[in-house]
């Protein structure tokens, strides 16, 4: 794995650097061989509180955590152990998958949407666009758009039905239960 760190507010320094290969290193014991992708890891510091993210695009899956801590090196653990329980969530739902269906492994599309809803500001009669983003749309269907969903940690998860061909909506609802939002045919 590639490592690219970067720090905000604070000096990514070479014992920092060893810690973090350290521990994102063991998630390699969870794959077969071990990935050839970048891991960008963004250490920053606002007003004593360590944030650390972690972004690990794979071709089958996209592994993303963030954590805030007190302690910057126990905020990288923390961080892990969030990776390590979204890998073996995907390899749990993807092997009870192959065994119910006899199918291959399904591949995961690459899709972020982020929702990033702002506390109460300024109501204005004007529509401010922040943030645009593009994404092709691979076929899946509804419980593999709610595994990647919740692995990226999004409150919804845009992608395209498998069966039907249509864009379709998975998103999560206040009770914690998710909901599908399809097209009228």
């Amino acid at each position: 794995m590639n490592y690219n760190i970067r720090g905000e507010n604070i000096e990514v320094t070479g014992a920092i650097r060893d810690y973090v290969e350290k521990k994102i290193g063991k998630l390699a014991r969870y794959f077969d061989t071990p990935p050839s992708s970048d891991v960008n890891v963004n250490l920053s510091v606002y007003n004593d509180e360590q944030r650390i993210e972690v972004t690990i695009p794979m071709p089958n899956l996209l592994l993303r955590a963030e954590v805030h801590h007190i302690d910057l090196y126990a905020s990288i653990d923390l961080v892990v152990d969030k990776l390590e329980r979204q890998i073996r969530k995907y390899k749990t739902k993807v092997n009870r998958k192959f065994r119910q269906e006899g199918s291959p492994k399904h591949i995961f599309a690459e899709l972020e949407k982020e929702a990033q809803l702002e506390n109460a500001q300024e109501e204005t009669d004007d529509v401010e666009i922040v943030r645009k983003k593009q994404f092709d749309l691979k076929p899946m269907d509804s419980e593999e758009a709610v595994l990647q969903m919740d692995m990226l940690g999004h409150a919804f998860y845009v992608f395209t039905n498998a069966v039907s061909g249509t864009t379709n909506v998975v998103y999560r609802r206040k009770d914690g239960k998710y909901g599908l939002i399809e097209p009228n045919s």
